[in-house]
Parts: C-alpha cells; structure tokens; sequence
C-alpha cells in the first residue's frame, strides 16, 4: 500500500514536472536557491572552522598553558603593564609541577626562536626553532614520518641532535634523499638530524607549521639562547585527564602549586595566567556560530519563495486532477490517500529543488581556492535533504488537505 502510494505520488510528480516545464523549473528555482544559500554558507563556515582549528593545532587540546599574559581579561580593560613585569616560567618550576601535579597526563617545558639553519652553501630562514623535553611528545602531538623522537639520553645531555621539517630538508639537502643522518648548522653549532616531520602543508592565516620547524634537545637550546629573557620565555603545558572535565582539577592543582613555589601569601593575587587551550578554539567555534545565523536568514528568505512555489504548483495539481480525485473517491479510495499522495508529490518537487541545489555546492568543491579546501559533509547534505523534506511538507499541507476534503460527486461533475 505504502510503497503504491510513493510510486503514485512519484509518477504524479513526474507528470506535473512535464505538464508545465518552465512554470515548474521556475517555481523550484525558489527552493533550490534556498537549499544553495543555506548549505553552502554552512558548508563554508564548517571548512574555514576546521581549516582555522588545524591550524590551531599546535596549541594542543586539553593542555593548560602556564604565560604571563592571559588569552583574554576584562572586557573593559587589559592591564598588560601589570602582566608585564610577572616572571616567566623557568625549568625548575617545571620541574617542580612535574613531579607533583597528579591530574596531569603529562607536563613539559619548551621555548622557541626564529633563526637560520645552514648546510654548506644552503640556508633556510626564519625557522622555527623549539627547544623540548623528553615528555614533549606526550603533551604535544609530534608526527614523526621519518627517524624517530629524542631519547632520554639526549635530552639530559643536551646532544646536539634534531628533528626537522620536509621544507627544511629540501632546502639544505637537495636531491640528497633522506636527510637522516645528515648535519646542519644553527648559529654555528652542528646538530645531526634524526628525524624528519610529517608533511603538514600550507596553513590558513601563515599559522606556524612543522615543515619550517626545528626541535632541539632543551638543553641544546639553551647553549644557542639566554632563555628566560624577553622573547625568550619557556613555556610550561600540562595536558589534563580526559574525565576532567573544562580541566577544573589541573587548573586548580597547578594554581596552588605554582603559588607555593612563587612563595605568594594568600593575599597576593596570582602572578601567572593559566590558559586553556580551547579558549581560542571555543572563540573561534562563537565566531562562525554567528556566521552559520547569517546563512539561516540568507537562506531562508529564499526557501520562503521556494514554498510558494511549490504551494502554487500544488493547488494548480489539485485543481488540474479535481475529477481524478473524484473517481478515486467514488471507487473507495479513503481522505488520507488522498491527502498522503499530494504530499508525497510536493515533498518529492521539493526534493527535486533542494538536490538540484545541493549539487550546485557540491560542484563547487572542486574549485582550488589554495589552502582552504571545500568539503561538503554529510550532515550539510542530510541538512538540505531535511530542509528540503520540511518545506515540501509545509508546502503542501493545504493542497492535499483541499484535496482530501472534496466531495466525490462535485469532483467527478467538475470534467
């Protein structure tokens, strides 16, 4: 019975698309501009969001950053001369955090700096140089496509070793294969490469990537700079537990322990800020929120139209098959036959629409637009669908309940 009553409602449809071309092209036009506006801003938002997140990445997830500037403050006021003159993490706060905190999977240290990598006559600026711990990897994601990650060892000896970026190793090693094994120069002192990073490729927004970066032993960073200067402050993550959740323990762990390292009496007011790392992610995730709103109403008024024009293909329907619905009537045919098989006509027209307007996004995916890369996924095109399905419902709604609602005689004498 029910699979009759699609295969009708389909041929239905079929029919009132052929019985007026133009008319009905027109009317769904209205659909599938709506469906188009709506699922490619939304399709948009979610590729920029995730592209902008990726290119987060290095700030990690569920890690507590231990700076001397907050991510944020006060609406009204930022006082960054008062941050200003906080001290800076050092390795025996580390240390220190390392060996107490009990809600932390992990607790690491490291400092960063922009210079200039050397093999005979080549060169590579503005790398991004980093000094870490041998617990680094468990804070921090380091994909290692080629060697291996530091040892103990060469971490508390401070060898002179390196992990370094495919660009990198392009640039100083031309067609020389693989760089392993090889040495390079940083301000004059000689590291032998022992691992080579996953190629990540280009980030939105210049964010920093591995394939211009060096890792060093921490140790060996600190012979090349005077760590704990201006611009050259180590930083301190702890990534928390995963049952912790908004990592409300970690946070309040490493505030106390850091206040009774820093000597701080109970009232002085903390001289370090504790930054989450999905705070700018969560802001980020606000900002396209806002945005996805902006796509609703584009959309909307566009699927607005899209609904009148299916209501107006559905009355001239009904109007066009008064006597059919007649005779169906007269041979027992029940009202919610009738009205189910107008609307199972109005939600394939708008189907037809919202498809045709999901295809358009889709051809768009394949335009290069450089780093930002166009994916629409299935929960936009299950969006659409369900859109579209809505608005053939609503749409339709009123024919079929005229249709359901004729007398079988007036209908048969309307011929």
């Amino acid at each position: 019975m029910l699979l009759r009553l699609i295969w009708e409602s389909f041929r239905f449809a079929m029919q009132a698309l052929k019985s007026n071309l133009t008319r009905t092209v027109l009317s769904l036009l209205g659909v599938t501009v709506g469906i188009f506006a709506i699922i490619a801003v939304f399709t948009l938002v979610d590729s920029l969001e995730n592209n902008i997140k990726n290119s987060l990445s290095f700030l990690g997830n569920n890690i507590i950053r231990v700076d001397r500037f907050p991510f944020t403050s006060g609406p009204q006021e930022y006082p960054w001369w008062k941050y200003f003159r906080r001290p800076p993490g050092s390795y025996a706060e580390y240390q220190f955090l390392s060996e107490r905190l009990k809600n932390a999977e992990a607790v690491t240290i490291f400092a960063e700096a922009r210079t200039t990598a050397k093999q005979g006559s080549n060169a590579y600026e503005r790398v991004a140089l980093q000094g870490v711990v041998f617990s680094h990897k468990d804070v921090y994601e380091v994909p290692i496509g080629e060697g291996r990650f530091f040892t103990e060892l060469e971490i508390s000896a401070a060898r002179n070793v390196a992990i370094i970026g495919v660009k990198i190793a392009r640039a100083l090693f031309p067609g020389e294969g693989s760089p392993l094994g090889k040495e390079l120069k940083v301000k004059g002192l000689r590291f032998t490469v022992i691992g080579l990073f996953e190629e990540e490729g280009e980030g939105l927004f210049d964010a920093p990537s591995k394939d211009e970066a060096i890792l060093i032993p921490f140790g060996s960073f600190s012979k090349l700079y005077n760590v704990g200067r201006y611009g050259l402050e180590p930083v301190i993550a702890a990534k928390g537990m995963d049952d912790d959740l908004e990592l409300v323990a970690l946070e309040n762990e490493m505030a106390g322990l850091l206040r009774a390292k820093r000597g701080l009496k109970p009232t002085e007011e903390d001289n370090f800020a504790l930054n989450k790392s999905e705070f700018i992610q969560n802001a980020v995730g606000a900002i396209f929120a806002v945005i996805s709103i902006a796509g609703w109403v584009i959309g909307g008024f566009s699927i607005l139209i899209g609904g009148f024009g299916i209501a107006n293909i559905m009355f001239v329907s009904v109007k066009e098959r008064t006597n059919i619905i007649g005779i169906q009537k007269s041979l027992g045919a029940k009202n919610y036959f009738i009205l189910l098989q107008f609307l199972f006509e109005a939600v394939f027209l708008s189907l037809i629409g919202g498809l045709a307007g999901l295809l358009i996004v889709f051809g768009f995916t394949f335009v290069d637009l450089g780093s930002l890369e166009l994916i629409l996924s299935m929960k936009n095109i299950l969006l659409g669908l369900g859109l579209s399905s809505v608005i053939g419902i609503l749409s339709g709604i009123v024919p079929a309940s005229i249709a359901a609602g004729l007398d079988p005689v007036e209908a048969i004498r309307s011929a």
